[in-house]
């Protein structure tokens, strides 16, 4: 749910990384922040576990225009990869705007990229969201690793791409994909943020 902030003339929207763990989400996050300009960034908070952690910070985008005279700021969040963090997972999906679903390209790693759809679907379920109506992107990660490893582009989307939404294959540790994913997520936000605005 955007926080729009009049005295400021604002829109703040939330777009949470979702994935199983080890996937990328992180290193999405962490590649991206160090390439935002450090005038148009927030500092980044790092919520940590024992095992995983969740990863948050804002900025203000390059090029993406204003709405109704708002600029437009993002908040992009993590959640923790595994499935025992479901609470925490519940939590930080709360009031999304946008969901970048980071699928692990690996062979052996399709029954977890499957489940965490799923999960992402019953979390969203939970909270009065069809999961058909919020924006999403897929952003396949660790293209980059030897073919005879991974699925390719074309059966991942086979396998997880029901929506059929923008997907893009990446590898986050190098940057390959993950700005065209973002722009791509932050585009549809504000796409249905427009169409919400009053005429």
């Amino acid at each position: 749910m955007s926080l729009v902030n009049f005295t400021s003339r604002e829109i703040t929207c939330k777009i949470v990384y979702y994935g199983p763990g080890r996937s990328g989400k992180t290193t999405n996050l962490q590649y991206i922040y160090g390439r935002v300009p450090e005038d148009r960034r927030g500092r980044m908070v790092s919520l940590a576990t024992q095992t995983d952690r969740t990863l948050f910070f804002d900025f203000l985008p390059l090029e993406l225009g204003s709405i109704s005279g708002f600029t437009t700021r993002f908040q992009l969040y993590t959640v923790p990869g595994q499935v025992y963090y479901n609470a925490t997972r519940k939590l930080v999906l709360q009031g999304a705007d946008g969901v970048v679903f980071v699928a692990d390209s690996q062979i052996r790693q399709l029954d977890e990229n499957i489940e965490s759809l799923q999960n992402l679907q019953a979390n969203l379920l939970e909270q009065g969201i069809d999961v058909r109506t919020i924006p999403l992107v897929l952003q396949y990660n660790k293209q980059d690793l030897p073919s005879d490893l991974i699925l390719q582009v074309a059966d991942l989307e086979e396998q997880l791409n029901f929506r059929m939404v923008p997907a893009f294959g990446a590898s986050a540790v190098v940057g390959k994909g993950l700005f065209e994913t973002l722009r791509a997520i932050s585009e549809r936000v504000l796409r249905k943020l427009s169409e919400a605005q009053p005429a």
